[in-house]
């Protein structure tokens, strides 16, 4: 007797919780030929002979009631699960696998994982085996009668391809196990139990798993005379006289093509989720939920259907269609994509921008979106900055994939490693130090440690900046040389900013005894502000217990180092790290840098957010806004090395590890005059619309022949600008389904939540310095965990299982440093 079923459930859920499948029959197994040379090498013929009505596994709705076997298998299904097949096993191994080419694929797989039941070894030890999950390593255990097969599922290759998010912070795991135990009577096989039980979890929420078990059971029932022992020289021989379409077709799975007769077409599946994406409701939880369904729908949909959404959609929602149709990195969709865009109109830069940032944040580019974006002529110079910006950030990507050597990766690379040193542009030169930015080819270190030392401080604050990105072991004591040099500037005067951002480099980067000392010593000969500045820095290190804090403490040992006059400066400029959350699964970060000139402006500010988890760390956000050259407007005097600087102001952003196209608020005296008298209040955009954080598609193929498909996504959706509050909200899913073709069950995990960070900055302009004061607020938000089980006939007939659980995260003021509070009492508690 055999049966085989499988279960889906959230990851700690009951039996009874469970949806599933059960299907048993009763097998006839044969030894119909043997090798005369061999009686290990034999030909054995198996034949479904009794099938029960499939059932489901649990549930008290039972979706099967009412059907009979041939009904619900269908005249195909049922006529081919009878028809006998064989297996060529030499010393337990499985040498060959006969069956018919014309069956349906479910029915050949079901009987591959079967057959593979009957693959032993009578020993221990390890072994490369195929069978049904394909070339896989096992491990035996042979004690007394009992034979423990242990399979390595890691280890196994498949033809089945997938994708998943290189981010680790963001990604998905999957954990498995496979263990059948054999027990023999006299050589038989008394009765094989298989057991495989699969684990898939997002990483940030390890709470939002489904897992996915399958048992197996092989009975003996009686043994009974058989057919005599066929005459012959070899297996196929034999094979070939019984039945001559009989064929080898592989004892590895076969791929099996999804049906969906119910489903709805990408346009019908648009126009029901249209509403929720358009503008007004981004911030709300089923935008990104709309989003990520869109996505699954638009990877099925060709090149035609596509462009009929593009077209049909309105104004206000094409932005988020745009997102959506890019995130889907299907042939067809880029294809799409660049039929639909015209990158040589300059007035279509919002759409085209829109693309550019999906494609940077693609969860698995190719070739050839890099080739596709790299190409061709385009009419507004912005674009063509995001261009060459998200062209680095593609480089990196596929380097991560191991497609560093394909050739539109090699000939980008060569282009953006050879344009700085080619150019006199300046515009250029900081366009491709971006890229190279956001590649983090090893191959720029070099580039970017000449840069460091620029006369320019616009290009030294971007290479200074990309080499802390760097992993530290490839920070060169060349490099370390270069960066030194800036802070303590040997060989020129540089801008406030320039060595605020060299002292980070240093300090991330495993500093010598020697660099850590001349540092400190470095406070109190520095402008009264940059003096501050560093002073804060060193502290929030040792507070924050930050890597550099060990050799800290060692060097404030010395008294000449650490004093009273050294560690008792003044100013308004901090540095400031603090916890946003922590739990078991992600400990998220923050840091808030900042700078003022000796007279009391803004020069430079950076707000970062990461976010960590099993030893991964994720840039999550970085907005940096720069001033300079604004003396004049106060009549004030500039800092050192900054009294020729162009009145400027601008900002720069990174998420998710990618680089954007730096903004500009203004560059000259004029074009500061203009902006003020035609500024129309609305926040300046750093970027808009839906990302898709998250994405993971592969197919867990089972001992038992069924495959199990699991795809886990996440989206955020949040009009990100320059105004406070930052609304948004954030969804993951994660689904797994295994279709039978008659029988298709499934569980769908899932969490949402909504969410605002309000940062406020009130100046006060009646005393001089300005007095500055800033807020960080996290409103109270709901978080909300679904399981929703699922079973479906081809008929249309389903039963469909939801639950629920909804909190409340309390909101808190995140603290900044202490400066900034005294500050604000003196702005909220003044009576202006």
């Amino acid at each position: 007797s055999y049966t085989t079923e499988v279960l889906l459930n959230k990851a700690r859920g009951s039996k009874e919780g469970s949806t599933g499948s059960r299907i048993s029959c009763e097998v006839d197994v044969n030894l119909v030929w043997r090798d005369p040379n061999n009686d290990d090498e034999q030909l054995v013929q198996l034949a479904v002979n009794v099938i029960e009505h499939p059932s489901q596994s649990a549930g008290k709705n039972n979706i099967l009631e009412g059907t009979t076997t041939e009904g619900l298998l269908g005249k195909t299904n049922s006529a081919a699960v009878t028809k006998p097949f064989f297996l060529h096993l030499r010393n337990g191994k499985t040498k060959a696998f006969y069956s018919y080419w014309k069956e349906p694929a479910i029915i050949k797989n079901l009987k591959r994982g079967l057959a593979s039941l009957l693959q032993v070894q009578l020993h221990t030890g390890k072994v490369i085996e195929n069978d049904v999950s394909g070339r896989c390593l096992i491990e035996y255990k042979a004690v007394k009668g009992q034979i423990t097969r242990t399979k390595r599922l890691e280890t196994c290759r498949t033809a089945e391809t997938g994708f998943t998010t290189h981010s680790k912070v963001l990604g998905v795991s999957r954990k498995s196990s496979s263990v059948t135990v054999f027990k023999l009577d006299d050589g038989f096989i008394h009765s094989a139990v298989a057991e495989e039980t699969h684990w898939v979890s997002v990483n940030a929420r390890r709470s939002t798993a489904a897992k996915v078990l399958s048992r197996q059971t092989l009975t003996l029932i009686g043994t009974e005379a058989g057919p005599l022992e066929a005459a012959g020289k070899d297996a196929a021989g034999v094979v070939k006289s019984t039945d001559d379409k009989l064929a080898a077709v592989g004892i590895v799975a076969e791929k099996v093509k999804p049906k969906c007769k119910s489903c709805p077409s990408l346009f019908e599946h648009w126009q029901a989720e249209q509403k929720r994406l358009e503008p007004t409701g981004l911030a709300k939880a089923a935008a990104p939920r709309s989003f990520l369904a869109l996505i699954q729908s638009i990877r099925k949909a060709s090149k035609e259907e596509i462009l009929k959404v593009l077209k049909s959609a309105s104004k206000t929602s094409l932005p988020q269609v745009v997102d959506a149709v890019t995130s889907s990195q299907t042939v067809a969709s880029l294809d799409a994509m660049l039929q639909f865009l015209n990158f040589t109109d300059a007035k279509g830069f919002v759409l085209q921008e829109r693309f550019l940032y999906a494609c940077g944040f693609a969860s698995h580019p190719n070739e050839r979106m890099l080739q596709d974006i790299s190409k061709g002529k385009i009419g507004s110079t912005d674009i063509k900055e995001s261009v060459v910006i998200i062209m680095g950030a593609l480089v990196h990507k596929l380097c991560q994939k191991g497609q560093c050597n394909v050739p539109t990766v090699v000939e980008v690379k060569k282009m953006i490693l050879e344009v700085p040193y080619s150019t006199e542009d300046d515009s250029e030169v900081q366009m491709y130090l971006l890229a190279l930015k956001n590649s983090l080819l090893p191959e720029a270190i070099p580039i970017f440690t000449k840069y460091a030392e620029s006369k320019l401080g616009a290009y030294s604050t971007i290479a200074l900046t990309a080499l802390q990105r760097y992993d530290v072991g490839l920070i060169t004591s060349e490099v370390k040389e270069a960066v030194n040099r800036v802070y303590h500037q040997n060989l020129r005067i540089y801008e406030k900013n320039v060595r605020a951002a060299a002292a980070d480099v240093i300090l991330s980067s495993n500093p010598s005894y020697m660099e850590t000392k001349n540092l400190l010593l470095s406070i109190g000969h520095l402008p009264r502000e940059m003096n501050k500045y560093m002073l804060s820095k060193i502290q929030d290190i040792l507070r924050f217990n930050m890597p550099a804090s060990k050799i800290l403490r060692q060097v404030m040992k010395d008294m000449i180092s650490q004093n009273y006059d050294r560690f008792s400066k003044v100013g308004s400029s901090s540095s400031f790290s603090g916890f946003m959350a922590q739990s078991s699964d992600v400990t998220s970060t923050y840091s808030l840098d900042i700078l003022y000139s000796g007279s009391g402006i803004l020069r430079r500010s950076n707000m970062n957010i990461f976010g960590a988890s099993k030893g991964a760390v994720l840039h999550g956000l970085q907005v940096a806004i720069e001033a300079q050259g604004l003396e004049s407007l106060i009549a004030a005097t500039p800092d050192e090395g900054e009294e020729d600087l162009e009145s400027f102001a601008g900002m720069s952003a990174l998420l998710f590890d990618i680089q954007l196209r730096p903004v500009t608020f203004f560059k000259g005296y004029s074009d500061l005059m203009s902006k003020m008298f035609s500024m129309s209040g609305e926040p300046m955009n750093v970027v808009k619309g839906l990302i898709l954080l998250s994405d993971h598609s592969e197919v867990i193929q089972l001992q038992s022949g069924l495959k199990a498909s699991a795809e886990f996504q996440g989206g955020l959706t949040s009009p990100r600008s320059t105004r406070a509050p930052a609304k948004g909200a954030l969804v993951f899913t994660g689904n797994i389904t295994v279709d039978m073709d008659f029988l298709k069950t499934g569980v769908e995990v899932s969490f949402e939540t909504e969410a605002s960070l309000d940062f406020i900055t009130t100046v006060q302009f009646s005393e001089y310095p300005f007095l500055v004061c800033m807020q960080m607020d996290k409103t109270t938000f709901p978080v909300s965990d679904f399981v929703t089980t699922y079973e479906g006939l081809p008929s249309g007939k389903n039963i469909v299982s939801r639950k629920s659980n909804k909190f409340l995260i309390p909101g808190s003021e995140f603290p900044l440093h202490q400066e900034n509070s005294d500050m604000c009492k003196k702005v909220f508690d003044s009576s202006w």
